[in-house]
C-alpha cells in the first residue's frame, strides 16, 4: 500500500489489478476512504447503421487517451476504472458517450451524423461545404465521368455543366481536347485551364488517367476561385480528385467494356460514272477533246469507294480494377486500368496502361501522411494527318482519289494516281500508301507522384509539407517504307523528357468562436520548376526497310541530330481566408504573388487578389415563412488571375548556332535570332461575377446562375517588323480582350419513390469582344493553305470577337459562270479592302440536358449536349469544289447542281480550270449541332449472397444522333486547335459507339 499525499490517493495491489481509493476528510477532519476504483475488462462490438461490424472505430476512455480501436470485424477490447465512460467516435457518425458501471459487454451501432452529409467541394489548397461557397464552382461526380467510354477525361465533362465548353479537336485516339470556361482570353497563350490531379498542378491535357479513378472533377470558373492558382488562373482550373480508401472493410470494385465504333456519316462523293462525266464537262467547257468516251463513262459504274479502304469498324476495349478499405490509421485505394482503341482509319490505335495508388496514414496522434502515385504507358499510333492540298494527306487523299482508279495494279503494286490521267495532280497519293506504309507512333512513360506531411500542431492548427513530380519520357518514331511512292526510306526519331518538380508549404487553421464566428485560412509559398530536353535524328536512303527507325546509321543521306534544352522557374506565395457569420454571412479573401522566370527583369513579380461576399437568406427568420423557397444564397465575386503566356527565353536576345566558310575551313559559328527581345508585361485577367442559388420546394428544384465580366489586359501577340531592323518579329503587349457571359443551370427531382427521376440542364452565354490592339491594327490570323487559297482566314479586330472570319462576300455568277465578289468600297476592283467579316466561330450559346430514371432494378440515362449559332470554315470542301481540272473528286451534289446556261442559280460556279477561288463566305457554314451525346440502359443484378456487393450490366451509345446543317463528317471539329477556332480541314471523324459493360463490387 502506498499514499499519495499531494493527491489524496491511495494505490493497492488487488489480485491482477491496481485499486484506487481517494481520501476525504468528514465534518469533523477525520480521513475517509472511498470511491474504491478497480481496473474492469470490458469488450464488444461496433456495427454501422445496417448492422455490419465497423472498423477502425475508435473506444475511449472519456477525458483520457487510453482507448482501442475496432479490428476488421468491428471487435474491440478495453481495460478502464470502474464506473468510468467510453466515448465511441467515426468519422462520419455522431459520437456516443455511454457509462460502464458494472458492464463488460457493450455492443454499440453507431448512428449516421446528417451534418457531416453535406456535400463536399475541392477548391484550391482545401475543400469546403457545398453550402459555404462564395465562388463560381461547377462539379461532376465519379457516376457522370465514368457513364461516357473516352480517352481523355474531359471528354466526359461535354455540356455537363455551365460555361464549360469541351471541343474535340479531332476524332483520332488518343487525340486531346480543347477546354474554354468563359470564352477565350489569350492570343498568344493558350485558352487550356489549369488542371490540378489531387492537388498536383499537372501541364497539358489529362490523358494519363482513366475514367474509373475519378471521384469527382470540380471546374472553379469566377476569380474568387481561381485566383488562388495566380498566374495560371485566367483561363480556370479543373481539379481532379482520384478515388480515395475509407476506413471499413476491403472492397473490389471491377469494370469492363467492350465498344464497337464506326463512321458517324459517311460522305456523299461521286461514283465512277459521275465523276467521268464531270471530267468531261470540264473538258468541254475549257474547249479540250473529252478524256472519255460515253460508253467508258458508263462501264466505270460505281467505281472505287475510297472511303470504304481507309475506315472501318473500330472495337475499344476497358477493363480496372480498385481495391480499398482501410481502418482508423490507414485507409488505400489502388487501381488499375487497362484500355485500348483502335481508330476508325485503319492502322491508328492508343492504348493505355495505369496504376494508380492513394495511401493515407496516420503516424501518430499529431502527424500523418499522404501519398498518391500514378504511373501511366502510352502508346499512340496516329493517322490522323489532316490538311494537305490534293490529296497530299491520308484523309484528303482518300476524299480525292478518283473513284475510276484501281487501287492495284496488275502485280500487286499500288497504283500511282497522278499518273493514272492526265488530269490529275502529280501528287495525290495512294490512301493505302499512307495506311501501310507509314508508321507513326508515340510512346511515352508518365509519372505524377505526390508526398505530403500533415502535422496537426493543435486541433485547430495544421502544417502541410508536399512535394511531387510529374515525369513525362517519349519517343516518336516515323518511317516511311521504300514502298510509298517516290520514296527510298526516311527514318525520323525524336525522344523528349519533360520534368517538373513542385514543392508546397501550407499553414491551415479552422476556428469557431462563440458558436458563430468561423473563420478557416490556409498560407504558404509553393516552388515548381519545369524542364525538358529533346534529341531528334533523321536519315533517308534505305537498302532495306527492316530496321525501320532502328538504325539511322545505315541511311544513306543522315540527317544532323538536333538537340534541345529549356528551364523555366515559378515561385508564388498564396494566402486565403474564408469567415462565416452564423453560417449565413461569407466571405473570402485570397491573395497570391508569383514569381516567373520567363519575364524581364522588373517585371517578373504579378499579384493577383481576390475576394467574394455571399448571403444566404433562405437562413433568415423573414423567409421562413415563404415556404415554397427551402434555400436562397446570393454571390458575389471580384479578382485577378494571369497568364505567363510565352515561353522560356522569350525576353532574352538569344543567338543561335551555326556554320561558315572561313579561309577554306568550316567554321562554328553564332548570331542573333530574327526576333527581337521584348521588355514584357503579364497578361492580367480582371473578373467580375454575380450569381445566386436557389433551391425551391424542399430543394427539389434547384436554381444556379451567374453573371461574369472578364477583361483581359496587355494581351501578348507576335508582331511582324521590318526587315529593315534586323528582326523579322517580335512580341509585345499588343492589347485587351473582353468576356462577358451569363450561365444557368438548373436540376430538378421530377418523379421520387419507385420509379425515380432527376433532370438537369444548362446553358450558357458568352459574347467574346477584343476591346484593344497596338495602335489599332488589325491582325490577321489562321492561314489557309491549299493551293486554290493561300490566304488568312480570320482576324483580330477591334470591337470585333476572336475567332472572326475574314473574306470576301460572293453575289452569285456572271453570265458565264465565274462568281461575282461584292466590291464593298465600290472602288471598281476586287482586291483585300472588299473584304469583311463573314462568320464567327463563338457560338451564341452552349448547352446540356441529362435525364437519369430509375425503376426497380433498372437505371436509364440520356445526356444531350449542343451548341447553337457558331460558323464553321469548311477548308476540306474548296479543292473539291473550285479547283477543277485537277481531277479531283467531289461531293456527289457538284454532278447535278453546277452552273450551266440553264442552271445560273447553281450552288457550285462553272466547271473550269479558269474558275477562281475566293476565301469568301462560300466556304463558312452553319456549326449549330444538337447530340444525343450519351444514352445508357442499365440493370442491377439482385445480389443474394454476401461475397458480391454488386453486380450491373448495361448497354450504351455514343454520339448515335446528331441534328445539325453541317455538310461536313461532324460539326464538333477543330482542326487548329482553340488559337485558330472553327476551321475543319480534313479533320479525323469523331465515330459513333456502341458499348456494352458489366460493373461488379465484391
Amino acid at each position: 500500500t502506498e499514499l499519495s499525499r499531494e493527491a489524496n490517493l491511495k494505490f493497492r495491489q488487488v489480485n491482477n489489478n491496481i485499486g484506487v481509493s481517494r481520501l476525504k476528510k468528514n465534518e469533523y477532519g477525520d480521513a475517509l476512504e472511498i470511491d474504491f476504483l478497480a481496473d474492469v475488462d470490458i469488450s464488444g462490438k461496433i456495427t454501422d447503421e445496417n448492422g455490419e461490424g465497423l472498423p477502425g472505430a475508435s473506444v475511449v476512455q472519456t477525458g483520457t487517451t487510453n482507448g482501442a480501436t475496432t479490428n476488421l470485424d468491428g471487435n474491440y477490447k478495453l481495460s478502464l476504472p470502474e464506473e468510468a465512460s467510453i466515448t465511441i467516435s467515426f468519422v462520419g457518425y455522431v459520437a456516443q458517450d455511454i457509462i460502464v458501471g458494472s458492464q463488460s459487454t457493450i455492443d454499440v451501432q453507431m448512428a449516421v451524423d446528417a451534418t457531416q452529409l453535406e456535400e463536399l467541394v475541392v477548391v484550391g489548397y482545401g475543400v469546403v461545404k457545398k453550402s459555404d461557397l462564395t465562388g463560381s464552382v461547377g462539379q461532376v461526380k465519379s457516376k457522370e465521368v465514368n457513364a461516357y467510354p473516352a480517352t481523355n477525361v474531359m471528354q466526359a465533362l461535354s455540356g455537363r455543366m455551365a460555361g464549360v465548353q469541351v471541343i474535340q479537336s479531332t476524332g483520332a485516339p488518343g487525340a486531346g481536347v480543347s477546354v474554354r470556361i468563359r470564352g477565350t482570353n489569350s492570343i498568344q497563350g493558350g485558352n487550356e485551364p489549369l488542371y490540378v490531379i489531387d492537388g498536383f498542378p499537372y501541364s497539358g491535357n489529362p490523358t494519363n488517367i482513366n475514367n474509373s479513378d475519378i471521384e469527382s472533377i470540380e471546374v472553379l470558373k469566377d476569380a474568387s476561385a481561381t485566383a488562388i492558382y495566380g498566374s495560371r488562373g485566367a483561363n480556370g482550373v479543373v481539379l481532379i480528385s482520384t478515388k480515395q480508401g475509407k476506413s471499413g472493410s476491403t472492397k473490389v470494385d471491377i469494370e469492363t467494356s467492350y465498344s464497337s465504333q464506326t463512321l458517324r456519316n459517311k460522305l456523299e462523293l461521286m461514283n465512277g460514272e459521275e465523276y467521268a462525266t464531270v471530267a468531261n464537262i470540264q473538258a468541254e467547257n475549257d474547249g479540250v477533246p473529252a478524256y472519255f468516251t460515253q460508253q467508258e463513262v458508263a462501264a466505270f459504274g460505281e467505281g472505287t469507294d475510297w472511303q470504304d479502304l481507309v475506315f472501318q469498324k473500330a472495337p475499344i476495349k476497358s477493363t480496372s480494377v480498385n481495391i480499398s478499405g482501410g481502418n482508423a490509421l490507414t485507409q488505400y485505394s489502388i487501381g488499375g486500368s487497362v484500355f485500348g482503341q483502335e481508330g476508325i482509319i485503319k492502322g491508328s490505335d492508343y492504348n493505355r496502361y495505369s496504376l494508380r495508388t492513394n495511401i493515407n496514414h496516420k503516424i501518430s496522434k499529431k502527424i500523418s501522411l499522404r501519398f498518391s502515385n500514378s504511373l501511366s504507358y502510352l502508346s499512340t499510333k496516329r493517322r490522323d494527318s489532316g490538311g494537305g492540298t490534293r490529296g497530299s494527306s491520308l484523309i484528303g487523299a482518300a476524299l480525292a482519289a478518283a473513284p475510276i482508279s484501281n487501287v492495284y495494279n496488275a502485280d500487286g503494286t499500288y497504283t500511282v494516281l497522278g499518273n493514272a490521267y492526265p488530269f490529275v495532280p502529280v501528287d495525290v497519293r495512294n490512301p493505302l500508301n499512307y495506311i501501310n506504309e507509314q508508321d507513326n507512333e508515340e510512346k511515352a512513360n508518365v509519372v505524377l507522384t505526390n508526398l505530403s506531411f500533415i502535422y496537426n500542431i493543435t486541433p485547430e492548427l495544421s502544417i502541410k509539407l508536399a512535394g511531387g513530380i510529374e515525369n513525362r519520357d517519349s519517343r516518336t518514331d516515323n518511317y516511311t517504307t521504300r514502298n510509298f511512292h517516290n520514296s527510298d526510306g526516311v527514318a525520323y526519331v525524336r525522344t523528349e523528357q519533360y520534368r517538373s518538380l513542385l514543392s508546397e508549404n501550407t499553414i491551415n487553421y479552422n476556428k469557431t468562436f462563440a458558436e458563430k464566428h468561423r473563420i478557416s485560412a490556409v498560407a504558404g509559398f509553393t516552388y515548381q520548376d519545369f524542364v525538358s530536353t529533346a534529341l531528334s535524328g533523321r536519315g533517308s536512303g534505305f537498302l532495306s526497310d527492316v530496321f525501320e527507325t532502328h538504325n539511322l546509321g545505315a541511311a544513306a543521306n543522315p540527317g544532323i541530330p538536333s538537340t534541345g534544352y529549356w528551364k523555366s522557374v515559378l515561385l508564388s506565395y498564396l494566402g486565403r481566408a474564408n469567415y462565416s457569420y452564423n453560417d449565413k454571412y461569407l466571405m473570402t479573401v485570397s491573395f497570391r504573388t508569383d514569381g516567373s522566370s520567363r519575364y524581364s527583369e522588373g517585371n517578373k513579380w504579378g499579384v493577383f487578389p481576390s475576394v467574394a461576399l455571399a448571403w444566404r437568406i433562405g437562413d433568415e427568420d423573414f423567409m421562413k415563412e415563404v415556404d415554397f423557397i427551402s434555400d436562397l444564397k446570393i454571390r458575389t465575386s471580384w479578382g485577378k488571375t494571369g497568364s505567363q503566356a510565352i515561353d522560356a527565353y522569350t525576353t532574352l536576345n538569344l543567338l543561335n548556332s551555326g556554320q561558315t566558310v572561313m579561309n577554306d575551313g568550316l567554321v562554328n559559328t553564332f548570331a542573333p535570332g530574327t526576333r527581337l527581345p521584348g521588355d514584357l508585361q503579364w497578361e492580367t485577367t480582371e473578373q467580375f461575377d454575380i450569381g445566386f442559388d436557389l433551391g425551391l420546394l424542399e430543394n427539389r428544384i434547384f436554381v444556379t446562375a451567374d453573371y461574369y465580366i472578364k477583361n483581359t489586359s496587355d494581351l501578348l501577340n507576335t508582331v511582324v517588323l521590318p526587315s529593315s531592323t534586323g528582326f523579322t518579329r517580335t512580341i509585345q503587349n499588343v492589347g485587351s480582350v473582353q468576356n462577358k457571359g451569363f450561365e444557368l443551370g438548373v436540376t430538378a427531382k421530377v418523379l421520387t419513390g419507385e420509379f425515380n427521376w432527376d433532370l438537369s440542364s444548362n446553358i450558357s452565354f458568352n459574347r467574346n469582344k477584343v476591346t484593344k490592339l497596338y495602335k489599332g491594327e488589325d491582325i490577321p490570323t489562321s492561314w489557309v493553305g491549299v493551293l486554290a487559297i493561300e490566304e488568312n482566314v480570320q482576324i483580330l479586330k477591334e470591337g470585333s470577337p476572336i475567332g472572326q472570319f475574314w473574306g470576301f462576300v460572293e453575289d452569285g455568277y456572271d453570265d458565264e459562270g465565274s462568281i461575282n465578289v461584292v466590291d464593298q468600297n465600290e472602288d471598281g476592283s476586287i482586291n483585300s479592302d472588299d473584304k469583311t467579316f463573314i462568320g464567327d466561330a463563338n457560338p451564341d450559346f452552349i448547352y446540356g440536358i441529362n435525364s437519369n430514371m430509375t425503376f426497380k432494378n433498372f437505371e436509364f440515362s440520356l445526356f444531350i449536349q449542343g451548341s447553337q449559332g457558331n460558323d464553321i470554315f469548311n477548308a476540306s470542301v474548296i479543292l473539291p469544289t473550285n479547283d477543277f481540272g485537277q481531277g479531283l473528286n467531289a461531293p456527289r451534289d457538284l454532278f447535278s447542281d453546277h452552273w450551266t446556261p440553264q442552271n445560273t442559280n447553281a450552288k457550285y460556279p462553272l466547271i473550269s480550270r479558269g474558275t477562281n477561288a475566293y476565301a469568301s463566305d462560300r466556304w463558312i457554314e452553319d456549326g449549330s449541332y444538337m447530340r444525343l451525346k450519351n444514352i445508357e440502359l442499365a440493370y442491377n443484378i439482385p445480389i443474394e449472397n454476401n461475397w458480391l456487393r454488386s453486380a450491373q450490366v448495361y448497354f450504351s451509345g455514343q454520339n448515335l444522333m446528331t441534328l445539325t446543317n453541317y455538310s461536313w463528317w461532324d460539326p464538333e471539329v477543330n482542326s487548329r486547335g482553340a488559337g485558330q477556332p472553327g476551321i475543319d480541314h480534313y479533320t479525323y471523324p469523331i465515330p459513333k459507339t456502341v458499348t456494352i459493360g458489366v460493373r461488379v463490387g465484391l
